[in-house]
Order: C-alpha cells, then sequence, then structure tokens
C-alpha cells in the first residue's frame, strides 16, 4: 500500500472518529502507528494438489521474520517494513474497558538455506526425503509481504503512576483477541512458482501486555510484547491446490500514538 493511500485511508478514519465522539459525547479513541520484530516457532506446511496426485507435507520448517526498520528506516516508504497500528475506544473509562482494531503487518520467511524433511506423494508417487531448501534448488516461501495478523481486541486499562505536575502517566494495558488472517502469498516449490497475491486465509488469536507513557494526556509511547497462534489455510497455489500451516509468534513493538480529545459540552 502506498503511504498517500494509507494517510488517506487514516485521514477518513479520524474523521469518521470525531464524528462519533460528537455523537456519543463520552469515551476516548486513540491511534498508534509502529514497528516490530517477531520471532516464530516450528511449523508443518502441508501442500494438497489433488487434482494432479499431489499431496505432502513438509516438516518442522524454520522461518524468520524480516524487519525492513533497521535499514534506512526514513528513505523507504513507511508501510515497507514490518508495521503495526492500533485504533481503540476506550468506553468506560472508571473500569479501564476498551475495545480495539488491532493490525501488525508481520513477515515471514521460509529460512534458505535449510534441510527440510518432506513426505506425502507427489505426482502420484510417494515420497519421503531430505531436501535442500534453497531458491537455487527451486524452493521458496514468503509471508513477505505479510503473514498480516488482524484481531478485534478487548482491551483492559489500568493506571499506574503520574507526576506531581499531572503532565506525564503510565498506563499498563492488557488485550485478547481474534480475527482473520490476511496474507501475501508468494512461493515456489520444486521449481513451480505461484501467482502472488493477497488473501484472507485463516484466523488468530493473540494477547498483548503493554505499558504506556502518556505526555500531557494527548501523545504516548507504547511498549508491547505479543502472543500470537496464527492458523493458515486454503493459501491458493499452482494446479487448484491449496496449502495449510500454523505457528506460534512472539513480537516487540514500539509505536507512537495519540488520543483523541474527548467531547465536551
Amino acid at each position: 500500500m502506498k503511504f498517500s493511500s494509507l494517510f488517506s485511508l487514516l485521514l477518513f478514519l479520524l474523521i469518521t472518529v470525531n464524528v462519533s465522539v460528537a455523537k456519543t459525547k463520552k469515551g476516548t479513541f486513540y491511534f498508534s502507528w509502529g514497528y516490530n520484530t517477531e520471532w516464530y516457532t516450528k511449523s508443518t506446511i502441508t501442500v494438497d494438489q489433488s487434482k494432479v496426485g499431489t499431496y505432502y507435507q513438509l516438516l518442522n520448517v524454520s522461518g524468520h521474520d524480516n524487519k525492513g526498520w533497521d535499514d534506512k528506516l526514513f528513505s523507504k516508504e513507511l508501510t515497507i517494513p514490518q508495521y503495526n497500528w492500533r485504533l481503540g475506544y476506550v468506553f468506560n473509562e472508571e473500569k479501564g474497558y476498551g475495545i480495539e482494531l488491532n493490525f501488525d503487518h508481520t513477515k515471514f520467511i521460509v529460512q534458505d538455506p535449510q534441510l527440510v524433511h518432506v513426505r506425502g506423494i507427489r505426482n502420484g508417487l510417494p515420497i519421503d526425503q531430505q531436501i535442500n531448501f534453497t531458491d537455487t534448488g527451486g524452493f521458496f516461501y514468503y509471508l513477505n509481504n505479510g503473514a498480516n495478523f488482524l484481531l478485534f481486541n478487548f482491551v483492559k486499562h489500568w493506571h499506574l503512576k503520574k507526576n506531581k505536575s499531572g503532565t506525564l502517566q503510565l498506563d499498563a494495558l492488557v488485550k485478547a483477541g481474534i480475527g482473520p488472517l490476511v496474507p501475501h502469498v508468494e512461493n515456489k516449490l520444486f521449481g513451480e512458482a505461484n501467482v502472488p497475491h493477497f488473501q484472507v486465509g485463516g484466523w488468530n488469536v493473540g494477547t498483548e501486555g503493554t505499558i504506556k507513557l502518556i505526555y500531557l494526556d494527548r501523545v504516548f509511547l507504547e511498549f508491547a510484547t505479543k502472543l500470537d497462534y496464527a492458523r493458515y489455510s486454503g493459501l491458493k497455489i499452482n494446479h487448484g491446490g491449496e496449502i495449510k500451516q500454523a505457528f506460534g509468534s512472539i513480537q516487540f513493538i514500539g509505536s507512537l500514538g495519540f488520543h483523541i480529545a474527548k467531547y465536551k459540552k
């Protein structure tokens, strides 16, 4: 997504939010933008191309992220690195309850090179062997334009501390939610590359713990740790085939955000 398109979308959301605040006359909206890094559990990739007599698994595959923000962040589109945004609404200030739309543009790349055990049937013949998983050997597997976790979260806030002047406040947040996966699917298996594409392909659940430093009740910095379980399914590949895969991840996230002022009579 181009930054101009993203900016237009965010502007629309902010206008919508301000109209909503004016109507409800209560609650606090917030928005944040930041960047992340993550580590993944090993996973099994199941390839189903039944139309051509192929069904096999790539067992215990290792994958890694692709940060992007650690190399000349401000010389590229802000949406190229692994970014994240949060759009939330605190509907009960006294009890600290809120809801949140939570998006992580994460990236997953199968480690190249690595030895991978392949087991199943390929072109109607049994296969049970180790392969050298390398691009030059005819293999790659990218969710590099996004493994893309989207969550609808319930949020609980706690006010921990405020300085004497009231300009700085420290909060803690815990979040939990469920939502769809919207990956960009790109791979080459046994020398056959798919047509790269975005799609809705599975679901994920996650929980997040956050420390939030707020200045003048408007601008804030957030540092978060997130655990997520993602279960991909129906990822389209050649010959009318599909891929499914599941993995866990741990993320570390840094964000900058702002509160939208509550409506006052």
